[in-house]
């Protein structure tokens, strides 16, 4: 089977507080042409080579979601995570989101599957940051 592109759509409240908080948190750029406000027009962040997120305005969101309810903040049916190398590079993940204004969501700590800690982004997406120690 052939590797597809896949391009993870998410809900967001305001473009430039998300595009900073990506780039300056998670080392992810937006590239493309800048919209009026300043930030790429789409806002999609490469994750890999196949791989991206496009963060989408909420009120514009309804176009990928037929009209259904955008879930409301606090409820969530993911969770994304960072494969890093290092616990070190967990913890420095989490203090870089807490000193950005997330919410740390759990600390870090040694779990049975790897060390891991996890944060919301502005717009309470979950991201976790995991050393597989198996």
């Amino acid at each position: 089977m052939t590797p597809h592109s896949i391009v993870i759509g998410l809900p967001i409240a305001d473009r430039p507080t998300s595009r900073d908080f990506y780039r300056d948190v998670l080392g992810f750029e937006a590239p493309g042409e800048l919209a009026d406000d300043g930030v790429p027009e789409p806002l999609q962040l490469a994750l890999s080579e196949t791989v991206s997120v496009m963060l989408v305005p909420t009120g514009g969101f309804g176009w990928a979601i037929g009209g259904r309810p955008v879930a409301p903040a606090g409820q969530h049916e993911c969770v994304f995570t960072l494969s890093v190398q290092s616990e070190s590079d967990v913890d420095a993940l989490l203090e870089r989101a807490r000193s950005a204004g997330a919410e740390i969501v759990t600390e870090a700590a040694r779990q049975p599957w790897g060390y891991t800690g996890t944060f919301a982004d502005p717009d309470g997406h979950l991201w976790s940051a995991l050393v597989d120690h198996g």
